[in-house]
């Protein structure tokens, strides 16, 4: 008997539902290596962590943490870890199980990972996040590794948390292993480019969908949602190719300019201000109007959960690239396709992150380091041949580029399942 997960009961449109949903979907175009889905809808090892840390003022503070590997089949497990509020347990299961969706899509040599800690970052000194960071390593030391699992950077971290952990992680162990981590500053083994790999894989997949769909990105109109790292390099490669960026929405407001922004005043205020909130740029406007914004292009990077049934039916765009992981829950998708709005899934479109992520940990391995140009070809050309791929599938079985991808995945990874057999 195939029991459910006991410690998790998700909703249709919760993260772990949305991915279960995703599987189901995807179950007829398995053949015979539908027997094994099953294997997909259970995570490989969940780890749950508690990690106290001594606060500045002398108190003892305790957050609760996780780990979880999705599946080792193909490869170590790869994926982020989050710093957030509202972490739990499902959204990370679900994360991991699209990180092996997503290594698996692009032919990366990875299973699929993710990891994270309820917390709000923003509350904690630059020492209470490193106590914090360092504990939290240490807790999930015996299951990461250079060949078992290798954590990045995600929401609310960055290269100085990874630097840490891959120094906590080498203390432990007695030496210096860089490629426990990837997303690390350049001079701890770090890789030129992987700051912005995330928003250059959603322009890249961007590109090939505009053309296919023969829409010219030379003042076409683009509407972005979430200014973090994603979404402000995506904006900023749409923009050097004649786009306009109509309107922008993050956590600290929602802006628009008919007439697109001028990037290079938004910027600065971005970094001074932490948000495009209160930008002379552009008109104020509230927060759901964002929604029924006139574009051609939509960028969705925020956070899951965002592209609702409600919204689907205001889109008002051509293309929806999901630069942000689960952006877009399953109702939500039947609706945009059912208008004729193509969407480019997050499992292929913000792939472009693990993709230098692996460039960076073939680097350290081999002591080897590749110039950013070199960086930037190999992305494109690893990204444009996967998106043809999968483009390739969905023409073949007339289905969404969603479900494709997942059809791509799922066969590679049931197929490595299979040729390994079950030991014992």
């Amino acid at each position: 008997m195939n029991e459910p997960l006991s410690f998790v009961h998700p909703t249709a449109d919760s993260p772990w539902g949305t991915y279960l949903s995703q599987i189901d979907r995807v179950v007829p175009y398995l053949g015979r290596l539908a027997r094994w889905t099953e294997t997909l809808r259970r995570p490989k090892r969940t780890l749950i962590v508690d990690v106290p840390i001594e606060m500045d003022d002398g108190t003892i503070a305790h957050y609760e943490g996780y780990r979880v590997q999705h599946s080792l089949t193909r490869g170590p497990g790869k994926g982020g870890v989050r710093y957030h509020p509202d972490v739990t347990l499902e959204e990370v299961m679900a994360l991991s199980a699209w990180m092996s969706i997503k290594n698996a899509a692009v032919n990366l040599p990875f299973g699929g990972a993710k990891g994270g800690i309820r917390v709000d970052p923003k509350r904690l000194s630059m020492k209470e996040l490193e106590k914090l960071t360092r504990r939290y390593t240490s807790e999930i030391g015996i299951i990461i590794g250079p060949t078992q699992d290798i954590p990045a950077p995600d929401v609310n971290t960055n290269a100085q948390i990874m630097a840490w952990m891959m120094d906590t992680y080498s203390m432990n162990v007695g030496g210096t292993a860089t490629g426990v981590v990837t997303g690390k500053p350049i001079h701890l083994g770090g890789s030129l480019g992987r700051v912005k790999a995330t928003g250059r894989g959603v322009f890249v997949t961007g590109r090939e969908a505009a053309r296919r769909l023969g829409l010219n990105l030379d003042g076409a109109r683009v509407a972005v949602q979430g200014f973090g790292n994603v979404g402000s390099s995506a904006a900023e490669l749409f923009g050097q190719a004649g786009a306009k960026i109509v309107a922008i929405q993050d956590h600290s407001g929602t802006i628009r300019n008919e007439q697109g922004f001028d990037l290079a005043d938004l910027m600065p205020h971005v970094h001074e201000a932490g948000g495009v909130g209160g930008f002379k740029g552009g008109e104020a406007m509230h927060g759901e109007e964002f929604w029924d914004t006139p574009c051609d292009i939509l960028i969705v990077a925020a956070l899951e959960g965002q592209i609702t049934a409600d919204r689907a039916r205001r889109i008002r765009a051509k293309l929806v690239l999901e630069g942000a992981n689960g952006p877009t829950v399953p109702s939500a998708d039947d609706i945009l396709a059912d208008r004729g709005v193509l969407v480019v899934p997050d499992v292929i479109c913000n792939a472009g992150g693990v993709t230098v992520s692996y460039f960076e940990w073939v680097q350290d391995f081999s002591s080897f380091f590749w110039t950013e140009d070199e960086i930037n070809v190999r992305l494109d050309k690893i990204m444009v041949g996967a998106l043809k791929n999968i483009w390739d599938t969905a023409d073949h079985h007339k289905i969404s580029l969603r479900t494709a991808t997942f059809a791509v995945a799922c066969e590679r990874i049931l197929s490595a399942r299979e040729e390994r057999g079950l030991y014992p």
